[in-house]
């Protein structure tokens, strides 16, 4: 059976891996043949490329489409469209918190992508939830996944906290908010850490290490950095701290609740529905740099509930395992 794979596949240039990169490798195991497109840089090469990509295996099975809300909203519109005229299967793979909203702005234009296609496949509860709520009916949850083998789970003891960031550095995930956590948290824990995983995206790198340097406090910017090498480094650590202000179902969270890392995240988008507060990680409101220093400061005090916390947080991960999901996408692709 032959899938085609159409994504923005930019890890090669710098980019983080997305869902393209993971997936298509997995679906591979599967004994699926598996073509992806694209690689081109630039995003009008890109969508030609895609275009090329379709006419050229226009006889595979399904289209496998990642759907995002901002601009690569139109490479899943057009790309739709020609599967339509072309009468292939075609299957959106939701991403991005935003993407209720965009169902909002151009209500006709999703319609004609998400009530043709073969299925559409919502990666979280929230997007599922709101598309249902919009009326769309053929949906299908089934949850980003992780090889739970390469996440060694680890206890740690938290006295002082050291917090781990990872992210592309993007004003919608908000890091700047990171480092006003570590400015407060300071003040009573002098030798607090903080260390930022991520790519420059849209210039908050630069812009996050300003403020670090305003605010007068060290952090550790280790740029982009291979998934083996910062779940390594994330024994260093002991805190997980995720400041975004929109957001679906962040992987780079899920990871951290399987390594055993408590996490504590902005309450937004699809966070509720992957993080069940107070019971396998915790959520506060956004921009609210008070409530998430107290709850780092709960966890250093309350040992008790800390190790509850990642205890129920790594068995939530054993049902993403690709050994569980995979049994979610043979249903639909056999």
């Amino acid at each position: 059976m032959k899938i085609l794979y159409i994504g923005n596949q930019l890890a090669h240039s710098g980019k983080s891996p997305t869902t393209i990169d993971t997936l298509s490798v997995y679906l591979k195991q599967e004994s699926y043949e598996v073509v992806t497109y694209s690689k081109k840089q630039g995003q009008v090469a890109r969508l030609v490329d895609m275009i090329i990509g379709i006419l050229k295996n226009r006889k595979a099975d399904y289209v496998l489409m990642d759907t995002y809300s901002t601009s690569a909203f139109w490479y899943a519109f057009i790309i739709s469209q020609l599967c339509r005229i072309l009468g292939m299967k075609y299957i959106p793979y939701l991403h991005g918190g935003d993407l209720p909203n965009r169902l909002d702005k151009n209500p006709k234009l999703c319609k004609s992508i998400f009530d043709n296609s073969y299925c559409n496949v919502a990666p979280s509860g929230y997007l599922k939830h709101e598309f249902e709520k919009r009326g769309f009916k053929n949906l299908r949850f089934i949850p980003n996944t992780i090889e739970l083998k390469n996440y060694t789970f680890l206890q740690r003891e938290i006295t002082t906290p050291k917090i781990l960031w990872v992210r592309s550095f993007a004003e919608l995930y908000n890091p700047k908010l990171a480092i006003d956590v570590l400015v407060q948290l300071k003040q009573k824990y002098p030798e607090a850490e903080l260390c930022m995983v991520g790519p420059e995206k849209d210039g908050s790198l630069s812009a996050t290490q300003e403020y670090a340097k305003k605010n007068g406090v060290d952090v550790l910017f280790t740029g982009k950095m291979e998934k083996k090498d910062w779940i390594s480094l994330s024994k260093n650590y002991n805190i997980f701290l995720n400041t975004t202000n929109f957001d679906n179902t962040p992987v780079s969270v899920m990871e951290a609740m399987a390594l055993g890392l408590p996490v504590v995240s902005t309450n937004v988008g699809g966070l509720p529905y992957l993080i069940e507060s107070g019971k396998d990680g915790f959520l506060v409101e956004p921009n609210n740099i008070h409530k998430m220093t107290d709850v780092i400061e709960n966890l250093i005090n309350n040992r008790d509930i800390c190790k509850q916390t990642v205890n129920n947080a790594r068995a939530k991960a054993e049902s993403w395992d690709w050994n569980q999901v995979k049994k979610d996408w043979n249903s639909i692709l056999k």
